[in-house]
């Protein structure tokens, strides 16, 4: 018997119950394709909806400041320097805290020198000033401590003050770096080396080191050169490859043989990135730069750059001796008015000659030519020529590595307060006779010892001075000004082997003003001295080619201090002319005398 239909069988599937792949792949592109529609439609329309000022959720990810912790400011000291007044701090900072210190954040810290914890500070005091535009080169100096006290610095909000060593600057290597021949060039106090001489080098040797607290490490190599105040060392190969930066450890110093342990400088120098290439090229960027050792004399740099970037002068490189007044406002005034001046802070005392050796190993690799004058000295051109006439006259010879032009002095000119209109316009009467010479120097033509004595250099062997035609060219020396300017002089020279006014030694030396004595005292008749010759010929010619048209001033005149130009020239002339009569009857005093 038959069951019912279908009953105890498998069922067969029919077409109509499968759907085929090819229908699947197609329905499913079709709700994709819907989805993404849809996702787009609903973005725009909530955008619409409410306007541009939605920010996306993404933007939180973007870490808040408030939720991250800020670096505390730091400070680190490096080494402090004593001098006879004052004490200079030097500022360590590195990179990651990249702050530059104002007196504002600052106070200078005092200590008992056997406080090595530094936990008892006995008092603080406001720093003098703040040297160096950038965190690496920062200087603090502070009024020099007390004796059986130390000194340092620390920020006014932290009472941390971190420990440094501290160094007496009569027995110091305070400055170094590495010449493209790849010795070691070091500037050192203390040697008390004979002026103008190159001293035995059998007698010293160089060190090098990152730790002078003992000699058990360190690096020694030969002296190739010792003159005055600067020592050329062979370099070891270990130095050469070390890195060098602003924060370089690496510091070098000078042994005298024999003395042992004792017999090495203290020493904060470290060796600077060579200065220059070691092939040098013939051409050089500029033919005519100057170098000046300058303190407190911003109220005249304007007009000593500006006048001689008339004359030729290209480039200048001012190093800055512990200036306190607004030399460094002026330089960067100087800078945006697109004269190429750079300002180098200098703070060692008495090295003049070794700052001038820096400066010349600055200048060789840009300057064909360069000046060594002060900033009261203007190069006058009687002829009418230009500078780089003169120089590339000279420059035909080969031989020719240094021009020397002489100076002539001017005294007060019959005047009682700063001339408005400057010194080359202002002082227009000088002794009769030339006094020394400043000179133009070829750089490649030095002396590897760069023995200088301010006034000219040491040249190499096939290098010749040459002296120019007084017709040709001279030196205005400005040295005599008005007693407001002139006392200055009074309170510290800078050249290494000149003594101080103040000081007994070497009265009768040409530095100095005859019958003035170590006390700065102005003499009744300072206005008429030394005053035998009138000389305008300067003056003719910066009033000639310098004079604004409509203002009537000067470039380098403050607004309301033109005048009367003529009246002013007039009465300069009668006490020209009265203080020319008193010299000559002083002179005709003293041959009577003589007589008798």
């Amino acid at each position: 018997m038959k069951g019912p239909k279908g009953v105890g069988r498998k069922r067969r599937s029919s077409p109509r119950d499968v759907v085929s792949w090819s229908t699947l792949f197609w329905c499913t592109v079709f709700v994709v394709i819907n989805c993404a529609l849809f996702s787009g439609f609903s973005f725009y329309a909530f955008r619409f909806l409410i306007g541009k000022t939605f920010q996306p959720v993404l933007m939180l990810t973007w870490p808040a400041p408030s939720n991250k912790p800020i670096s505390p400011i730091t400070i680190s000291v490096r080494e402090v320097v004593m001098f006879p007044e004052q004490a200079l701090v030097f500022l360590n900072n590195y990179p990651r805290t990249a702050h530059v210190f104002t007196k504002d954040d600052l106070h200078c810290v005092y200590f008992s020198a056997n406080d090595s914890s530094r936990s008892q500070p006995r008092f603080n005091q406001p720093p003098i000033d703040i040297d160096g535009g950038d965190f690496h080169n920062q200087i603090v100096r502070c009024p020099r401590p007390p004796r059986s006290l130390t000194v340092s610095v620390g920020l006014k909000h932290n009472e941390d003050v971190p420990a440094v060593p501290s160094y007496s600057w009569d027995w110091l290597a305070y400055d170094a770096l590495v010449d493209r021949d790849n010795t070691t060039i070091v500037f050192v106090k203390g040697l008390n080396l004979r002026r103008e001489r190159i001293s035995n080098t059998a007698k010293f040797e160089c060190v090098y080191g990152w730790d002078f607290r003992t000699t058990r490490y360190l690096l020694r190599s030969d002296v190739v050169s010792i003159a005055q105040e600067i020592v050329r060392c062979k370099t070891p190969r270990s130095v050469l490859s070390f890195p060098r930066g602003p924060n370089n450890t690496v510091k070098v110093s000078v042994r005298v043989k024999g003395g042992g342990a004792k017999g090495i400088l203290n020493t904060i120098a470290r060796p600077a990135i060579r200065p220059g290439l070691a092939n040098p090229t013939h051409w050089k960027e500029h033919e005519m730069c100057l170098c000046s050792m300058v303190r407190n004399q911003g109220r005249f740099l304007k007009e000593w750059v500006m006048y001689h970037a008339q004359m030729g002068v290209q480039r200048w490189f001012l190093y800055d001796n512990n200036s306190d007044d607004d030399t460094d406002v002026v330089i960067e005034w100087l800078r945006r008015a697109n004269y190429n001046v750079t300002r180098h802070v200098w703070p060692w005392l008495k090295t003049q000659e070794a700052g001038f050796a820096h400066c010349a190993l600055r200048a060789r690799e840009t300057c064909q030519w360069v000046g060594f004058i002060d900033a009261d000295e203007f190069f006058h051109l009687p002829s009418g020529l230009m500078l780089h006439d003169v120089l590339r006259n000279q420059s035909n010879y080969d031989y020719v590595g240094e021009i020397r032009a002489s100076c002539y002095s001017f005294g007060p000119s019959g005047l009682r307060r700063v001339p408005v209109q400057g010194v080359t316009v202002g002082y227009t009467c000088r002794l009769a006779a030339p006094e020394r010479h400043k000179s133009i120097v070829r750089p490649e033509a030095l002396n590897s010892t760069l023995i200088n004595v301010v006034h000219h250099f040491h040249l190499r062997n096939g290098y010749e001075p040459v002296n120019v035609d007084r017709g040709v060219l001279v030196i205005n020396h400005y040295k005599y000004q008005v007693w407001e300017v002139f006392k200055e002089k009074f309170y510290r020279r800078v050249a290494t082997y000149v003594a101080d006014w103040r000081e007994e030694q070497n009265v009768g030396s040409k530095d100095r003003a005859p019958g003035l004595g170590t006390r700065a005292v102005e003499p009744r008749d300072w206005s008429h001295r030394f005053c035998e010759v009138g000389d305008t010929g300067l003056r003719d010619r910066v009033l000639q080619s310098f004079v604004d048209p409509q203002s009537r001033l000067l470039p380098w005149q403050e607004e309301g201090e033109g005048g009367d130009r003529v009246v002013q020239v007039q009465q300069q002339q009668k006490v020209i002319k009265r203080s020319v009569m008193m010299m000559r009857k002083i002179r005709e005093r003293r041959k009577r005398k003589v007589f008798l």
